[in-house]
């Protein structure tokens, strides 16, 4: 059985890729996952979004391991 991830995704990302949450085989690492995501839907390259894995922002390159959550998130302000 292929490594099988979930990702949620809220927002204006939900909109570029047409749904709240998306099932992919797992590239491996974040950015992988990025640049996979990319190139199924070209509308994301020029948004900013960011990466969260099981609820923690991350800012480098991160592995994803079987059974991560996996968010994608449009920017935010706080306030």
């Amino acid at each position: 059985m292929p490594d099988v991830i979930q990702i949620k995704a809220f927002g204006m990302i939900a909109e570029a890729i047409g749904s709240d949450s998306l099932e992919i085989e797992n590239p491996g690492t974040s950015l992988a996952l990025k640049k996979q995501l990319e190139a199924q839907f070209p509308g994301l390259k020029s948004m900013k979004f960011s990466l969260a894995v099981d609820k923690k922002m991350i800012q480098e390159d991160t592995d994803i391991s079987q059974g991560k959550e996996i968010a994608l998130l449009p920017p935010f302000s706080g306030g």
